[in-house]
C-alpha cells in the first residue's frame, strides 16, 4: 500500500480549493452556516451549470468527449477536495458513474454523439433497469424481452427496485433478444427512453413514507433498433463493465459519509447519556475501528489500481460486503442509543429539497439517523447480496470449489 501522492498533484489540489472557495456560498461548512429554503433550492438548481461550466462533471473522460481527461490520481485528489468541502460533484448518478462510462467504452461513435453531452450538463436523467421479479442475484435469469420490428425493438417484461425511474428520461435495461441461446448469452443492453406509452413506473413505498425504488412493466414499448450498446446478444459483458464502474477513483473518500454517521452517533450518546455504558462505548469503538479499516483498504484499492494487482472484481466484492454489514449493524447501534426516542420519527419538513427526492412523509418525516437506519436495511442486498460477495472471493481469491448447483425436479 503507497500512501504517498505524486509531487505534480498537489498544484492540482490547489487549484480545486481555489475554485470550490470561488463558487460556493459565502460560509460554507463553517460552524453556524445555513441557507434559507429559497436559498437552498437555487444552489440545487444552479450547482449542476457551475459545475458544468467549471468542467468538474465526469472530469476523467477524454477531452474529446467534454472531460478533462484526468488521470487516475488526479481523479482521486477531485474527489477528496469535494467530499473534504462536502460539495457535490455528479450531476446525475447513473449517468456520471453507470451508463455515462459504460457508454465510452461499448457505444458507437453515433451513440456517444447522442448521449454523451446530456449525460455532462445534467439534462438527460437516468435509472438501471437490470434486476427483475425472478432475477436479482441471479441476473443472468432474467426474462424481459426485446424483439426486433422493422428499425425498433420492442419491449415486454418487467424490472424491480428501480432507483428514481419515475423521474428519469431514459433506463439502461438487459432484455433477452435471444430467447434460445445460452442463460448468459442472447442478453441486450438498451437505451430505452421511460416518457412514451407501453412504459408503467409504479413506486414502492418504504416503512419511512419514500419511494426512490419503482417497479417498472414494459407491455409492448420501443426504442430504436441503434440503441443496443456494444452489439446485439452481447449485453452480458457490457453489464459487467457496467458493475465494475463505481470504483478506483472515490476509493479514499468511501469512508468518509460512515465516519460522519458516526460522529453523529456519538454525538446523540454523549446527549443521552449512553456514552457512559461501557457496551455501547465497546460498539462504537467497534464501529470506528471499522470505518478505519475501510479508510486503509480504500488506499490499497488504490494502490491495486494504479499497479494492476489483484483481481479487482474480488477486492470490489471484498469492500462492498464490508462496508454494507458494518453499515447494518452500526445503524441498528444507532436505534438501541436513541432508546425510545428512536421509535417516534424526529425529522422535520424541509420544502427546499426536491420533491423527488424528499425522505419520508411530509407531515412525519423521518430523521436523518432513522432514514439510514431504514436504507442500511437493504445495503447488503442491491449491487449483490452479501452471499454472493462471499460466493466471489470464495471462488475467485481462495479458489475454493463453486457453490453447487440445486438439483433440478424430477432430475
Amino acid at each position: 500500500m503507497d500512501l504517498t501522492y505524486p509531487a505534480e498533484t498537489e498544484p492540482f489540489r490547489s487549484e480545486i480549493r481555489a475554485w470550490l472557495a470561488d463558487h460556493l456560498p459565502a460560509g460554507w461548512g463553517q460552524p453556524g452556516f445555513s441557507m434559507t429554503p429559497d436559498e437552498k433550492k437555487t444552489f440545487n438548481r444552479e450547482w449542476t451549470k457551475t459545475l458544468f461550466d467549471g468542467g468538474w462533471i465526469c472530469a476523467s473522460w477524454p477531452k474529446e468527449y467534454g472531460g478533462k481527461g484526468l488521470s487516475l490520481m488526479e481523479s482521486v485528489v477531485l474527489n477528496e477536495e469535494f467530499a473534504r468541502a462536502e460539495a457535490p460533484l455528479r450531476a446525475d448518478f447513473f449517468g456520471d458513474t453507470l451508463v455515462g462510462p459504460t457508454i465510452l467504452q461499448w457505444a458507437t461513435e453515433e451513440q456517444k454523439k447522442q448521449f454523451i453531452p446530456g449525460i455532462l450538463d445534467g439534462t438527460i436523467s437516468w435509472c438501471q433497469g437490470f434486476s427483475e421479479p425472478d432475477a436479482g442475484s441471479d441476473l443472468a435469469s432474467l426474462k424481459t424481452r426485446a424483439e426486433p420490428d422493422g428499425d425498433e425493438w420492442v419491449i415486454n417484461g418487467q424490472k424491480v427496485w428501480t432507483t428514481q425511474a419515475q423521474f428519469a428520461d431514459y433506463i439502461f435495461l438487459l432484455a433477452r433478444t435471444d430467447p434460445d441461446a445460452p442463460k448468459h448469452a442472447g442478453i441486450s443492453y438498451l437505451l430505452v427512453p421511460m416518457k412514451q406509452p407501453g412504459i408503467e413506473v409504479r413506486p414502492i413505498e418504504q416503512v419511512d413514507g419514500s419511494a426512490d425504488f419503482n417497479e417498472v412493466f414494459f407491455a409492448n414499448a420501443r426504442c430504436p433498433k441503434e440503441n443496443v450498446v456494444g452489439g446485439v446478444n452481447n449485453g452480458w459483458k457490457v453489464a459487467m463493465t457496467t458493475l465494475g464502474f463505481e470504483r478506483g477513483s472515490s476509493a479514499t473518500t468511501g469512508h468518509r459519509r460512515f465516519l460522519r454517521e458516526l460522529d453523529q452517533i456519538i454525538d446523540v450518546a454523549r446527549q443521552n447519556g449512553r456514552l457512559a455504558d461501557p457496551v455501547v462505548r465497546q460498539r462504537l469503538a467497534a464501529a470506528w475501528t471499522r470505518v478505519k479499516i475501510m479508510e486503509i483498504n480504500g488506499y490499497r484499492s488504490l494502490t491495486d489500481a494504479l499497479n494492476g494487482t489483484h483481481h479487482m472484481a474480488a477486492l470490489g466484492a471484498c469492500n462492498k460486503m464490508f462496508w454494507s454489514e458494518h453499515h447494518k449493524e452500526t445503524m441498528e447501534l444507532a436505534i438501541d442509543i436513541l432508546g425510545l426516542d428512536g421509535q417516534i420519527l424526529t425529522g422535520t419538513y424541509d420544502d427546499s429539497v426536491d420533491e423527488r427526492v424528499r425522505r419520508g412523509r411530509d407531515d412525519y418525516p423521518v430523521s436523518d439517523l432513522q432514514a439510514s437506519f431504514f436504507f442500511s436495511r437493504s445495503e447488503t442486498i442491491w449491487g449483490g447480496t452479501a452471499e454472493i460477495q462471499r460466493n466471489i472471493v470464495g471462488e475467485r481469491v481462495l479458489g475454493l470449489p463453486k457453490e453447487p448447483k440445486p438439483a433440478s425436479v424430477g432430475g
